[in-house]
């Protein structure tokens, strides 16, 4: 196995449970030109961004308000639609990463009814970790949201993979941050103990944190680049929440890993093979050249965005934007459009907010337009079938987390910091 990021696994339970339907319903890749987002597909603005961006929260909202229980705990449902809702099929696990991209989402913009269900959200990820059977402070990929609904858990993605970990701890810091009750910073501290003391590898040079654990509780012994710009982020704010630095030291230590894996021309590779050293140069993902920038805040990944705009770029359609990896660039994956927006919008250098401003149009023009879309939330992709090289497919489908990912970037607001007060 490689260096392989945190969605991996989440697909992984969708193989299992219809792998028939995966390999026999898949829509076939539609091939397309791809360029670069120095020179873009012109596309029209399908919504105003004020009323584009009401509407994909009242998406959210929908979302969470679906499966809650009579203590207030809700999980929203990652995927509707499409490929995910059939008369014969209704897929409907929640994916803690995705739920906790939603929750830094409504703390972004704030109001009394977002943070409530933020921290309706908040409480059911302490829920579930408290009811955890090994109860080590971990949560695990996906849960079911009926179960929620009705008083329960239930783990439907059983691993524990250190990416999902470091994103259910930002939320949980945003939280504290926002609300100032302290069970949510104390539910962060415990998520990142678990991180130190299973995935911490100060052995194998480069050194960083390994991927975490599968169902069985075998450890995973490569690296990869995401998690440890996760955590990266992560380490950063429990520093500035607790004044420890031994947090911050945690943070560089996963930060001079994503510097190890920068490559000469910009791009930055996935991770380490399973000896925990070797480089993994193969598929070159999106969201290590993005997350690098986002999640360790150093401008040398600068080059890593500009390796993006010269290689993920896709054109499918009416639609531009990145793909998953150099895999396949025929169709526009929203979540890391969005990832890439903010990037470029924070970068803010010459044609940044330019090539940042054609990414959101093309994402509001999917809002409006997609297939499978409702006009208020955003697909996944913007045709079936898109490959990530890690083994899955992705699908046009409506997604919480591309969702919350279209809000961020509107927002300018990096999931990876804490906002300044």
């Amino acid at each position: 196995m490689s260096g392989s990021p945190r969605r991996y696994a989440p697909w992984a339970i969708i193989t299992v449970l219809v792998a028939a339907t995966v390999f026999a319903g898949a829509v076939p890749a539609v091939s397309a030109g791809v360029t670069s987002a120095d020179e873009p597909t012109p596309t029209v603005s399908a919504l105003d961004p004020e009323q584009s961006v009401a509407l994909a929260y009242e998406f959210l909202d929908a979302r969470v308000d679906e499966f809650c229980d009579g203590a207030g705990h809700c999980l929203p449902r990652s995927y509707q639609g499409g490929f995910f809702t059939t008369p014969s099929w209704d897929f409907t696990p929640s994916f803690v990463y995705d739920d906790a991209l939603v929750v830094i989402a409504y703390t972004s913009r704030g109001l009394p009814a977002d943070l409530r269900r933020a921290q309706a959200i908040g409480d059911t990820l302490l829920f579930v970790q408290a009811e955890d059977p090994i109860g080590d402070g971990r949560v695990r990929t996906s849960y079911e949201p009926h179960g929620i609904r009705q008083g329960r858990v239930e783990i439907t993605g059983p691993g524990t993979f250190t990416g999902n970990q470091a994103w259910v701890g930002m939320a949980l810091a945003r939280l504290f941050h926002a609300t100032g009750e302290t069970k949510y910073l104390d539910g962060a501290l415990r998520i990142a103990d678990w991180i130190q003391t299973n995935t911490a590898d100060m052995v194998r040079a480069p050194y960083g944190y390994t991927g975490g654990q599968v169902d069985d509780g075998t450890s995973l012994t490569w690296k990869s680049t995401e998690h440890n710009s996760d955590i990266s982020g992560f380490f950063t704010q429990l520093a500035q929440l607790t004044g420890d630095a031994e947090w911050a030291d945690r943070a560089a230590v996963a930060a001079g890993f994503v510097a190890a894996m920068q490559s000469a021309d910009g791009h930055v590779d996935t991770g380490t093979g399973l000896d925990g050293s070797t480089i993994n140069t193969r598929p070159v993902p999106l969201d290590a050249q993005t997350w690098s920038y986002l999640g360790t805040g150093d401008p040398r990944y600068g080059a890593a965005l500009d390796w993006t705009l010269a290689n993920l770029i896709a054109n499918d359609g009416p639609y531009t934007g990145p793909s998953i990896s150099d895999t396949d660039v025929s169709k526009v994956w929203f979540e890391g459009a969005g990832n890439l927006a903010l990037g470029l919008r924070l970068r803010d250098g010459q044609g940044d907010a330019d090539r940042a401003e054609t990414l959101l149009d093309s994402i509001r023009l999917a809002q409006r337009d997609a297939a499978n879309g409702d006009g208020k939330g955003i697909v996944a992709t913007s045709t079936d079938g898109l490959d990530s090289g890690f083994g899955d497919l992705y699908y046009a489908s409506l997604h919480t987390g591309a969702t919350a990912w279209y809000l961020l970037a509107e927002a300018g607001d990096n999931p990876f910091r804490l906002p300044v007060d």
